[in-house]
């Protein structure tokens, strides 16, 4: 008789706890393995000295009705510890603030001539939140996921062809058609929603994306209880509840391949362990960063992986401020998100914009009686820490101390009083990101959303091993990668299924064999 599939799942991020809680779910054996002492990646929450701070994501959306949170949820019968936040955010313009609310009232007060633009947005965007909880296998890797998507086409694009041309324009683009492109400040608010959303702005990001990645304050932006690691911490115990396993301080360090196909991986136990050990699977699902799977591949890495990592630019990067606030001492009434921007011109990131959020006061789990949680960040190139750090550790240093000063400054002039009610200070850079998420340079987010025929999809070119996460479409947010979760858990249900059938055959065939 054929025993279960083993499948093991490397990181336990929100895409890899997702997958591998469904799959559990449906009976195979399924482990993850998890380098940290706690689960979530880049959308975890860490302690410390009675905080607890949101790792990298602090905002979250997915959880409207169809929403991938939601879909999820409803298969697996989970109650997400959430609750929705009003407004989104609040973004802080150098000549006004506008908050973002879920009737879009505030932006329409601001930019009046944008409203066919928003009418527009909302279209494609419920078109694509319809195609993603149908299922859309998007870059297909086979004939049976191409056949999915002529019959998702079928069944969706006729109800508005209009929409065609934005599959092959940017967002920018699009503002140019309905007249918007010479409207700085509106330029500029839009840039810096896509820079959070989709790690780029409207001359790269597809507008199909874009209309989506705009979409979060019209869904819903939602507090996680505990921080955003309650999400990953609800999917560890459904899938402990569903007879999967959790293993941490599991450093994945090799993957071992027979012909063409992974048999197992070997791990160490702990920083400081020496002898490692082998966890043999049928299946093998990566919860990495191209560069670390090539890695861990070593020779058996296949050549289109190896050209890719060779050639592929980096992912974005983060500078970010973990603040500990005294709760009296912050300005009354203030929204938990703000985004501010330093200047209608020159480019985004590197501490001219900058995102906040502050825990919520019903959340009394997060700091000390009195005090709140803060996470500041802000887009950074990644190398040049990395190069400071290893040629000049004084500059690396200084250069912390002077991003720590500019965004400090930043807030102090959007939200008046806010500096002194600061009890605690903790930056971080990719060099801090890569150290404790284990993420390639410390990376985060995903790779930029340009054109809808050029994103990565799960595949690497081995046939029992897909990539999860955000470095494969639609990648951004715990949305994201949840989407992409979902599209995996069928590719490989499809392959141990057809698995399962030929050895169920050739045994069956060998009883009956006189």
């Amino acid at each position: 008789m054929t025993s279960s599939p083993r499948i093991i799942v490397i990181g336990a991020g929100v895409g890899g706890l997702t997958a591998a809680a469904l799959l559990a779910q449906v009976g195979y054996a399924v482990t993850v393995l998890e380098a940290q002492t706690y689960p979530g990646g880049c959308a975890s929450t860490y302690y410390h000295k009675g905080f607890r701070f949101d790792s990298g994501a602090t905002v979250a959306g997915g959880f409207q009705p169809n929403g991938p949170h939601a879909l999820v949820g409803q298969m697996l019968d989970i109650q997400w510890p959430v609750q929705r936040h009003e407004p989104a955010w609040v973004v802080h313009l150098p000549q006004n603030t506008i908050a973002l609310t879920a009737d879009n009232q505030d932006v329409l007060h601001n930019f009046p001539q944008s409203a066919h633009f928003w009418d527009e947005q909302s279209r494609i965007a419920d078109l694509c939140w319809s195609l993603s909880a149908y299922g859309l296998p998007w870059p297909p890797g086979d004939l049976a996921e191409a056949a999915q998507l002529v019959r998702a086409g079928l069944a969706f694009f006729p109800r508005d062809l209009r929409l065609a041309p934005f599959a092959f324009a940017p967002v920018a683009q699009w503002l140019r058609w309905r007249g918007l492109a010479r409207d700085k400040a509106f330029v500029r608010f839009i840039d810096a929603q896509l820079l959070i959303a989709a790690q780029t702005i409207s001359p790269r990001v597809n507008a199909l994306y874009g209309a989506t990645a705009l979409d979060l304050a019209r869904q819903g932006v939602y507090h996680v209880q505990g921080g955003i690691g309650g999400l990953a911490q609800t999917l560890v115990a459904k899938l402990r509840a569903l007879g999967g396993e959790i293993l941490y301080r599991q450093t994945v360090t090799r993957i071992a391949v027979e012909n063409g196909q992974v048999t197992g991986v070997y791990t160490r136990h702990g920083k400081h362990a020496r002898k490692e050990e082998f966890f043999p699977c049928d299946f093998l699902l990566a919860n990495t960063t191209p560069w670390s799977l090539d890695t861990l591949l070593g020779e058996d890495s296949p050549r289109a992986l190896r050209r890719e990592v060779q050639t592929r630019a980096d992912g974005a990067g983060a500078f970010v401020l973990h603040l500990g606030v005294e709760a009296d001492k912050l300005p009354p009434n203030l929204p938990d998100h703000h985004q501010i921007i330093a200047s209608l011109d020159g480019p985004l990131g590197e501490g001219r914009s900058i995102f906040i959020s502050i825990s919520p006061t019903w959340d009394t789990a997060r700091a000390p009686a009195g005090q709140r949680a803060v996470t500041v960040s802000t887009h950074t190139e990644i190398r040049q820490w990395w190069q400071l750090l290893q040629t000049d550790s004084a500059a690396y240093y200084a250069r912390k101390a002077e991003y720590t000063e500019r965004m400090l400054t930043m807030i102090e002039r959007a939200l008046p009083g806010f500096r002194r009610s600061i009890t605690l200070t903790l930056p971080g850079t990719p060099v801090t990101y890569q150290h404790y998420t284990g993420r390639h340079l410390g990376m985060v987010g995903g790779f930029p959303q340009t054109s809808l025929f050029a994103v990565r999809g799960p595949r690497v070119g081995l046939v029992n091993l897909r990539l999860v996460g955000d470095s494969i479409f639609p990648g951004q947010s715990t949305a994201g990668v949840t989407l992409g979760a979902l599209r995996v858990v069928r590719d490989v249900r499809r392959h141990l299924d057809e698995r399962i059938i030929k050895i169920s055959v050739r045994e069956n065939t060998l009883m009956e064999t006189p």
